[in-house]
């Protein structure tokens, strides 16, 4: 731990305000970190997804996790002064011990803060059991303490996004992971899935810590969310799509056609080469 780490993580803590939220166009690599600051990003945030993806994996605790760190301290250079989250999925580990192994050496990139979700890939049931997703947010706390570092831990719940259990018990589902997951030591709470602005207020009120959603087309404006009570506003993979999208299209276009209109408006070689000179 640095005494740079240790006041970034402590920047990224205070910038969780319910009503003047922290909003994360979430990046995958050095020149997505360098865009985004430019923009005015308070701090950087990866995507798993989209980390994933360039990397040549599917999304799913699914990457190779050295390669998945080395990501991440690129992005960390790249992002300055900026505090730096990095989402590690459910912790690229089978147990908890696992997860605190997995956070210590997200530290060790600079990182300070981590997503940590309760998602159970492949397993039997969509979700792990409270108890033991509780158990390695308190992994994450612990590897965190014991380098002296005030991560922010953003406990992610999937019970909406991935539609667990009937509708109208979702809400209390969630509440009951929250709570055991701020018991365990997270910071935060991450509920990704969840769009309409009644569970959003319930959600914020109910919570004695930062919520976090994720925001894209058809959700509510940010400064909407900000009045219902939200801290934290994460694009997640959106922005990875939309360049996705854009290669697609030009690919599609020049095979097609033998055209090039899809590759106008792009910014210019001069630009994303100067963007990565200092």
């Amino acid at each position: 731990m640095t005494t740079t780490q240790q006041s970034k993580a402590r920047l990224l803590h205070r910038l969780h305000r319910a009503g003047d939220p922290l909003v994360l166009a979430n990046v995958w690599d050095a020149a997505g970190a360098r865009l985004v600051a430019a923009a005015g990003a308070g701090a950087v945030a990866t995507a798993s997804a989209s980390v994933s993806w360039t990397l040549g994996f599917p999304d799913g605790d699914r990457a190779d996790l050295a390669a998945v760190l080395a990501q991440t301290a690129r992005v960390v250079t790249a992002a300055g002064e900026l505090p730096v989250t990095a989402d590690l999925e459910s912790g690229f580990a089978e147990t908890a011990a696992g997860v605190g192994e997995s956070v210590t050496a997200l530290l060790a990139t600079g990182a300070v803060g981590v997503n940590l979700e309760d998602a159970l890939h492949g397993g039997a049931t969509p979700l792990r059991p409270v108890a033991e997703a509780a158990e390695r947010i308190a992994a994450a706390r612990a590897a965190a303490d014991a380098a002296g570092v005030e991560l922010f831990v953003n406990a992610r719940t999937d019970v909406y996004l991935l539609a667990v259990g009937d509708p109208e018990q979702r809400l209390e589902a969630a509440l009951t992971r929250a709570r055991a997951y701020l018991d365990a030591g997270a910071s935060g709470i991450f509920v990704p899935g969840v769009g309409d602005q009644e569970t959003v207020a319930a959600l914020a009120e109910a919570l004695p810590a930062p919520l976090n959603v994720m925001a894209g087309p058809g959700a509510p404006a940010v400064p909407e969310l900000a009045k219902l009570g939200v801290a934290r506003i994460s694009l997640g993979p959106g922005l990875a799509s939309v360049a996705y999208a854009a290669l697609r299209r030009a690919a599609e276009e020049v095979y097609a056609t033998g055209t090039y209109g899809a590759l106008s408006g792009g910014l210019s070689y001069q630009e994303l080469n100067q963007l990565l000179a200092d």
